[in-house]
């Protein structure tokens, strides 16, 4: 595992060090928690976005029959 630092506003610190008395978890391991999920969510995303540039470049876009029966099943005229 490779080492970091951060800078944390002191309330932030003090709840941290409060939660990690509280669950017997080390500061540490609460805040690699943190990122790893604040990553997943995020590279999850940004994945989603380059997919979806990636359609808009092919022009593969839904085609106006096809968001019109989209929008039929949830009972909303799209035009």
């Amino acid at each position: 595992m490779a080492a970091m630092t951060i800078r944390l506003a002191p309330d932030l610190k003090v709840r941290l060090e409060r939660l990690a008395e509280t669950t017997r978890r080390s500061k540490s391991f609460l805040a690699a928690e943190a990122i790893r999920n604040f990553v997943d969510l995020n590279d999850w995303q940004a994945d989603e976005v380059r997919k979806a540039v990636a359609e808009a470049d092919r022009e593969d876009f839904a085609s106006a029959e096809r968001v019109d029966e989209v929008f039929e099943t949830w009972g909303v005229r799209a035009g």
